[in-house]
């Protein structure tokens, strides 16, 4: 099968863009033609689907309802890795676990990709949280791809994306595997047993009916306009209990978004 790389044409971007607009909130901005096209021809390469037209009708057809997930999920980046953003969790560590005192806590992270950000949370939960196996706690691991969310189940990783952990105590949360790919670890039951992983779509309405303590949904922004920010972070305020925390990527302050939070420190906000 022959694909024609320049069978992307204006129309059909602009197409692909106001649906993947309209079902994730996700911006394809002008600009990001050359990303959709090498991302689109990989997945009609899978479907064996020649044309972008052809792919376009697909879509639309009543067979096509599955696909439109399929289709967010390959435009989607996935970059994460262990203990991103430390001074995020040092942070986490030394001032916001210290405050929590509930026999009851809750924790979420916010487009969690393949995992990495809540097992170090759990990690440091473990870890850091004074009486935490004597205690109710969570941590909900939100994600629009089920792709990603299926490599967060497994809870394996390439040994090297956990080598450069920040402290020694660490290492005991990963296994290595003596069954799995050469050279993978795993992460320990103690740790993956605080986190519970489930599909969601930001965009959609929201089924958790408990407040938050701490809210991390860091590198997600950066890829919604400005009105879905906006709304976006309405929603976490109302979903935060009083006191609690918002954690963004240090490229998405507030500060360009009408917000009721208080700023405590760069990508840290405090309801």
């Amino acid at each position: 099968m022959n694909l024609d790389v320049n069978d992307l044409k204006p129309q059909h971007f602009q197409k692909i863009s106001d649906m993947v607009y309209r079902t994730a909130g996700i911006n394809l901005k002008q600009g990001k033609e050359a990303l959709v096209r090498a991302r689109l021809m990989k997945r009609l390469r899978s479907l064996g689907i020649g044309r972008v037209e052809d792919y376009l009708d697909f879509l639309d057809s009543e067979q096509g309802g599955q696909e439109i997930a399929r289709l967010i999920d390959v435009m989607t980046t996935n970059k994460t890795s262990f203990f991103r953003e430390m001074d995020h969790f040092s942070f986490l560590r030394d001032t916001v676990l210290p405050e929590l005192t509930q026999p009851r806590l809750r924790f979420w992270s916010a487009a969690c990709s393949s995992g990495e950000e809540p097992y170090t949370l759990a990690v440091m939960l473990r870890e850091h949280l004074a009486g935490v196996e004597r205690r109710d706690v969570r941590i909900l691991a939100t994600d629009i791809s089920r792709r990603m969310l299926d490599k967060a189940r497994q809870a394996q990783y390439p040994k090297e994306a956990v080598e450069e952990q920040p402290a020694p105590q660490y290492r005991k949360y990963f296994t290595a595997l003596s069954n799995g790919p050469p050279g993978s670890v795993q992460v320990a039951a103690d740790a993956r047993e605080l986190v519970h992983l489930a599909y969601l779509n930001l965009m959609e309405p929201w089924p958790m009916r408990g407040r938050f303590h701490v809210i991390f949904c860091r590198n997600v922004m950066i890829y919604f306009d400005r009105p879905t920010q906006q709304e976006l972070i309405n929603r976490f305020w109302d979903v935060l209990e009083d006191g609690g925390y918002l954690f963004v990527g240090h490229s998405e302050g507030l500060s360009a978004i009408k917000h009721r939070f208080r700023y405590v420190r760069p990508a840290v906000y405090r309801k």
